[in-house]
């Protein structure tokens, strides 16, 4: 398997070089070449019951690591990365919420988290070789990625965030570890922090004195364990004699949508994609006929949204052959307001008792405007991408009821903030990564 740039000025790379570059060096992203066809027809005509996750996510994952690492091994790195549940609920009739946060960190990054760690760490052992791992995050990406690659030998973590612009909890999660991993708050906004990472990636002078990767969702090994999830959900329900659903993405960077449309490629059955923003809305303006116009972003509710230059929708111009036209007939886009999505939370919990992040809610609305606008029949399934109680600022005001803290966020929150603040500045940014290299 071959993977190259979006850019297409790049030689093409095998798996464990595209993970390791993070970005081509023409600047594009990786993308597999060509999109594996997997056979479900197994899962597809046997009982529900019997669908086991690491199984499925370890049969999707061969093909692109199959020259470059045995069946036996992949299989021991997915049983232990996604060694906690995947839960598909439904929530209203034909509206279902797949909850992807019952991993360590309660966020839906940790399946890419975790896989991709573990991946680096056999390399790390293997090469003896020191590495750099840098990301930026607007709230969960961050806090999967440290706890992911904690303790991990060979591995040093530079995690930049936005100063005051993620919650307590998910700045805790990160920010509290120490040992390999470093918690750089900037004053400034995501796009300030993700335009740091692609300037060091791009560095050739800096990447000939540190061997440097990025952990964030331009990372094909980030992107890939995103595609896993879609595929559990469509067979579950197709096993239950429901059509293929439309998937109902909350968006920020993109990257969750992409690892969607990768495993519909791949043969995932599905009836449709719907990217769901905040105010933060350059990709829905566009899917709506609109002109795609990148923009500062803005502070709002869901704050892992925040992103007006998302790296990843050069992935999705990838699949669509560079055509608008495809893009808009592929995906659907909605954006809702802060006040729209506290609604939401709060009707849903009031009707049902269950409970949404602001993100979730965001996917909800889209579902839910989806449904009016096409009246379809077709099950809808919005993408769970955070534990409620990481925001429960947001949430239990609308609410009027406290939000239970689990446990694992609950140590974090007695933990000793180590953090270091810098303007979002690149010769500032350099000379810490020279320092800690």
């Amino acid at each position: 398997m071959k993977f190259v740039s979006t850019n297409r000025n790049s030689s093409p790379a095998g798996f464990f070089d595209a993970m390791r570059r993070g970005l081509a060096p023409d600047g594009g992203l990786y993308m597999p070449v060509p999109i594996p066809e997997i056979d479900f027809s197994r899962w597809l005509t046997g009982d529900s019951q019997n669908i086991d996750f690491t199984e499925l996510a370890a049969e999707m994952a061969r093909p692109y690591l199959e020259e470059e690492l045995d069946s036996e091994h992949l299989v021991r790195i997915v049983k232990d990365a996604f060694n906690f549940p995947v839960e598909l609920k439904e929530v209203e009739d034909g509206l279902l919420i797949l909850e992807l946060f019952h991993g360590p960190t309660l966020a839906f990054k940790d399946f890419g988290a975790r896989f991709m760690a573990r991946l680096f760490s056999d390399k790390a052992m293997e090469t003896g070789e020191k590495i750099t791992i840098l990301v930026a995050t607007s709230g969960d990406t961050g806090s999967a990625v440290a706890n992911g690659f904690y303790d991990v030998n060979g591995v040093e973590v530079c995690v930049l965030y936005p100063k005051g612009k993620v919650s307590r909890l998910q700045e805790m999660q990160m920010a509290t570890l120490g040992g390999n991993i470093r918690a750089i708050e900037v004053e400034g906004v995501f796009d300030d922090c993700q335009r740091l990472v692609k300037e060091a990636m791009m560095d050739p002078n800096l990447r000939d004195k540190i061997q440097l990767s990025s952990a964030n969702s331009i990372n094909i090994a980030r992107l890939i364990p995103q595609s896993f999830y879609y595929a559990y959900a469509s067979l579950l329900l197709h096993q239950s004699g429901r059509e293929a659903p439309v998937f109902s993405v909350p968006s920020g960077n993109f990257g969750n949508l992409t690892g969607g449309l990768i495993a519909h490629r791949m043969g995932m059955p599905a009836a449709g994609f719907i990217a769901a923003t905040n105010r933060n809305r350059v990709v829905p303006e566009f899917l709506q006929g609109g002109e795609y116009r990148i923009r500062k972003s803005v502070p709002t509710i869901s704050n892992a949204m925040d992103v007006g230059d998302p790296s990843n929708y050069s992935r999705i111009r990838y699949l669509f052959g560079e055509s608008d036209e495809a893009i808009r007939l592929g995906i659907k886009g909605y954006w809702f307001p802060d006040d729209e999505t506290r609604d939401a939370i709060a009707d849903l919990y009031k009707r049902t008792g269950y409970l949404m992040c602001p993100h979730t809610a965001t996917g909800y609305l889209a579902a839910k405007s989806y449904r009016t606008e096409h009246e379809i029949e077709s099950p809808m399934v919005v993408l769970g991408t955070a534990h409620p109680a990481k925001f429960r600022d947001v949430i239990e005001p609308v609410t009027e009821e406290p939000v239970k803290l689990p446990e694992r966020l609950q140590s974090c929150l007695s933990g000793t903030k180590k953090t270091t603040e810098m303007k979002p500045d690149y010769s500032d940014f350099k000379d810490i990564l020279l320092q800690q290299g």
